[in-house]
């Protein structure tokens, strides 16, 4: 996903555990594991706004967007997945 999370880095920088940040965030510990390794598929603007003002910092600072890997070229001469175009 080109959504990459960034808790593991604030956690650091605050030297806070992710029991710690659960709790005060009001979350399971099972809930910020998902978002924390970027399994999950959504976030709460309140979630987020919470992890935030605990760990004082922007969106940004725990959200980012990567590009996702260029697709391997197809050596000319050779078939698209799509087939021949005409």
């Amino acid at each position: 996903m080109p959504i990459v999370v960034d808790i593991d880095v604030m956690l650091a920088r605050r030297k806070m555990s992710v029991g710690e940040l659960a709790d005060r965030v009001g979350i399971t510990p099972a809930n910020l594991a998902v978002l924390k390794n970027g399994r999950a598929k959504a976030v709460r603007f309140t979630t987020l706004a919470a992890l935030c003002e605990v760990l004082d910092c922007q969106p940004g600072d725990l959200l980012r967007w990567e590009a996702a890997a260029p697709a391997e070229d197809v050596p000319s001469g050779a078939a698209s997945a799509t087939g021949p175009h005409p």
